[in-house]
């Protein structure tokens, strides 16, 4: 698989990474399945990927477990992603807090690397920047980590330009994290239509493609509706994120079909599935992108990485740019 590079100082890591949320909450959490989650964390390492994304919030700890299991052995071939800032108050409900003190930033990556059975991390992120604590204080917490040896890079996800520009003046970001998708645009500064055109300057991926920071999208699969899989909202059990989602109630999805109805078009051009097209329009907005689908199943595994070696031409990316701006919020 095509190698893009983790920020300016980072490592290669392949094109495509692996988000893990997925395999412990969030998403249809009764068909979790722990020992075929660490076979399709191993089937990855297998077919070329190399980065992996989790955060101590998922599960309240299980996904870094789960994680650490599964890459026992073979922990130097990946470059392994986790976060901070977010504290679980009830596991039943996600229900969480932010907490960005020091203090608790450095008991947290000391759980994670215990959890994650590593010396350790090579990316952490700042989950989401806590409003009741100055920016500087936390990360400057998480660069202490970096110069103890504890953590490679550091990184934030769903931070504004200037909350970025404030953290990278301070110590090098390595990654932005935030959601990108076709229905998802803001990153881009596309999310609606009196936003359109700006340019890059102007939009994270472009203040990250500036500062030579990689931009890690992700949910680039729209949480799975840009597959063209879902519907209706009776399709999700009831304890599924997306089940209480404003963009996953049936008026929404009804009305968003003409995005996917988009997606399908260029997909049949290609002889490509939507999913596939989906990643392949996130991938072809710089290089300095590497999104992270998830995926508990094997067969749709298989699909996503193969979309690394999808080209979408102009005319494709011009009509996929053009799809309608989504119907619903996010949360």
């Amino acid at each position: 698989m095509e190698q893009r590079k983790l920020g300016a100082s980072g490592p290669p890591v392949s094109a495509l990474g692996l988000g893990c949320m997925g395999m412990s909450w969030g998403y249809a959490e009764g068909q979790r399945n722990d020992e075929e989650s660490v076979r399709i964390i191993a089937e990855a390492v297998g077919l070329g990927v190399t980065f992996f994304d989790t955060s101590d919030v998922y599960g309240d700890g299980h996904n870094e477990r789960l994680l650490g299991k599964a890459l026992a052995g073979r922990r130097d071939e990946v470059v392994l992603a986790t976060k901070c800032g977010l504290v679980v108050d009830d596991l039943a409900t996600r229900a969480m807090h932010r907490d960005g003190r020091p203090e608790r930033v450095r008991v947290a990556v000391e759980a994670s690397l215990r959890r994650l059975d590593t010396d350790t991390i090579d990316l952490l992120y700042l989950h989401r920047a806590d409003p009741d604590v100055p920016l500087a204080e936390t990360w400057g917490a998480m660069a202490g980590l970096v110069e103890a040896g504890k953590v490679g890079r550091i990184g934030l996800s769903e931070v504004s330009i200037a909350q970025a520009a404030e953290a990278h003046r301070q110590h090098p970001v390595a990654a932005v994290q935030s959601e990108l998708s076709l229905w998802t645009r803001e990153p881009l500064g596309r999310a609606g239509d009196e936003l359109a055109g700006l340019p890059p300057a102007e939009n994270m991926v472009g203040w990250c493609a500036r500062n030579d920071v990689a931009f890690v999208p992700f949910a680039p699969l729209g949480r799975g509706f840009l597959t063209g899989a879902y519907t209706r909202t009776e399709q999700f059990e009831q304890s599924d994120f997306r089940a209480s989602s404003p963009r996953f109630q049936d008026e929404a999805l009804t009305a968003n079909g003409r995005i996917v109805d988009v997606v399908r078009a260029v997909a049949g051009r290609h002889g490509a599935t939507p999913a596939q097209v989906a990643i392949a329009w996130t991938l072809a907005q710089g290089e300095h992108v590497i999104p992270i689908p998830g995926t508990k199943n094997s067969r749709y595994l298989r699909e996503n990485t193969e979309a690394a070696d999808l080209r979408l031409g102009d005319a494709d990316l011009a009509e996929l740019d053009g799809v309608p701006v989504a119907v619903g919020s996010r949360y």
